[in-house]
């Protein structure tokens, strides 16, 4: 199975967090890496007055199912000291699960795709460098749905 993981960071060195799960992520036992975007520097979208984020994407060929993938990448966050104290707050490490193949998912623990994927450029550009031919489970075109998404600030940063 394919699986795209959004990567973010935005304390503790965002840029080496994101390095680092990188590296993690191509340690994953029944997972290969098989690409990862370029770096990009984002503003923080959330509660209060946030660092600005450092974001990428990463492709993963995995035998995990899914929950089990998602059951390892929490663990990665937690190796990084990930704190859940308030919805879109600061945060040293955030994986998510954007896409799984063609699969859509609706479990209380797994949404697949992102419910944010197609209004998030800080995943959507990335996302392109990887899989620029890609189609979304509902049919659309990822250039398509990238046409629409203005990158707000979004800036290569690698």
């Amino acid at each position: 199975m394919l699986a795209y993981i959004g990567l973010g960071s935005n304390l503790d060195n965002p840029r080496a967090q994101v390095e680092q799960a990188f590296a993690e992520l191509a340690a994953l036992s029944g997972c290969e890496l098989l690409a990862r975007s370029p770096l990009y520097g984002s503003t923080a979208i959330g509660p209060g007055e946030q660092p600005d984020y450092v974001n990428a994407v990463g492709l993963l060929k995995t035998e995990l199912t899914p929950l089990a993938l998602l059951d390892a990448l929490q663990a990665i966050e937690q190796s990084h000291r990930r704190v859940r104290l308030e919805h879109w707050g600061p945060r040293t490490l955030d994986l998510d699960i954007l896409l799984l193949d063609n699969l859509s998912i609706d479990s209380e623990r797994l949404k697949v795709p992102h419910p944010y994927l197609t209004q998030r450029s800080f995943v959507l550009y990335p996302l392109a460098d990887i899989a620029p031919a890609l189609h979304l489970p509902d049919g659309r075109s990822l250039q398509e749905v990238v046409a629409l998404c203005p990158r707000d600030g979004l800036a290569q940063i690698e």
